[in-house]
């Protein structure tokens, strides 16, 4: 007897999503640190380049949740059908 066919939930997995925004967000961040951050704001901020930290911590969380989604799937039996209230099983 064959195993049942299992789908992968592919681009409907938030983590990939949310992997995007991180990266994103990431970029933004470490470019506005590294090319816009002028001695004033580095004072405000006690020595401290918030703006690149940040953007590297969003980056290393963004690439986290891509190997997250890549290597740890979320596989849906093909069997499964989604219970579906248009059909009209629960009425009499």
């Amino acid at each position: 007897m064959s195993e049942p066919v299992k789908k992968r939930a592919g681009l409907f997995d938030l983590r990939y999503v949310l992997a995007l925004l991180f990266v994103v967000y990431g970029v933004v961040l470490t470019v506005m640190g590294i090319a816009f951050t002028s001695q004033a704001g580095l004072d405000k901020a006690a020595g401290i380049n918030i703006n690149l930290w940040a953007g590297l911590v969003m980056l290393a969380v963004g690439i986290v949740f891509a190997l997250w989604a890549r290597l740890r799937p979320i596989v849906v039996p093909a069997g499964t059908e989604p219970a579906d209230d248009a059909t009209g099983a629960g009425e009499s």
